[in-house]
């Protein structure tokens, strides 16, 4: 699995940033180690260096083996909140993928056939 973290000129990239970014996403997608192939992290601050609250946001790509990327955003008051609450939209949204790439919506049923031991003839 690939991390890449970036961060806009507003934002320190740090040794500690990385390794705590890479700590983070390797605890909450462990058991899907083997269905995602890249995540690509982007912090960025929206208002620089007049502050406010929620101008911290993390955008999230991750790659699943054989679907297509998902991109998740979430706006914080701080890095922390900001990856925590875009790392739980990209566990809700890969979790809806996988299964959705499992059970898709135009597979046909398989129904129960209704002549067996039905018959008394």
């Amino acid at each position: 699995m690939n991390i890449e973290i970036r961060t806009d000129k507003n934002i320190q990239n740090s040794d500690r940033l990385i390794s705590y970014v890479r700590e983070e996403l390797n605890n909450e997608f462990q058991r899907h180690s083997e269905r995602i192939t890249h995540f690509s992290v982007h912090f960025s601050d929206e208002n620089g260096e007049k502050g406010g609250d929620d101008d911290i946001r993390c955008m999230i790509e991750a790659r699943p083996a054989g679907l297509k990327p998902v991109v998740v955003n979430h706006r914080g008051h701080n890095i922390d909140t900001a990856i925590h609450g875009a790392i739980d939209r990209l566990k809700r949204s890969l979790e809806h993928a996988f299964e959705k790439n499992e059970n898709p919506r135009g597979a046909r049923p398989e129904f129960v056939d209704t002549d067996v031991g039905g018959d008394d003839e």
